[in-house]
Parts: structure tokens; sequence; C-alpha cells
């Protein structure tokens, strides 16, 4: 997974002549909902309601389905499906 958040990845100008490298909405989604903690749901809130027609759901699916499985935790999956459903 490491390997393609990399390659998903895009610079992003924060200042002029500063360019930071960052990770795409989906791979920032996966990391922050299999983090599992408050703070970070709160950001996949912000996410969401900013990208919410422009992400890759089946993506964000495919990378966070099997994190999730290790994690045992499949309340993260139901989690985010129930944010996705209420922005719609």
């Amino acid at each position: 997974m490491i390997e393609q958040v990399i390659e998903r990845s895009s610079p992003f100008e924060f200042l002029p002549d500063v360019r930071l490298l960052t990770c795409s909405a989906e791979d920032l989604v996966v990391l922050k909902a299999f983090a599992d903690r408050s703070r970070d749901w709160a950001d996949v809130e912000g996410i969401l309601a900013r990208q919410r027609m422009t992400l890759d759901w089946g993506y964000i699916e495919e990378q966070l389905s099997p994190l999730a499985e290790v994690k045992e935790s499949p309340e993260i999956l139901q989690r985010l499906r129930q944010l996705h459903s209420t922005i719609r």
C-alpha cells in the first residue's frame, strides 16, 4: 500500500517556493479511518465535505477493507460507509 500512496501523491505549493509532496484525498481517508481516533474521524468528515463528489470510493474500500480485517475492526468500514451516505 505504501508504494501506491507514494505513486498517487502529488506536489502542492503551500507558499511560494515551498512545495510538498502530499498524498491523495482517498489515501488520506484510508489512513485516517484506519487510525480510528476521534481527531482522525473529524478530519475524515472534513475531507468528505470538501471532496464529496470526486472521491474514488471503490479505491477507498479496496484499500481499507483488508486493513480493517487485519485490525479486526469491521466497524471502521461501517462508520465510513455511514459518513459517505450522509454526504451524498
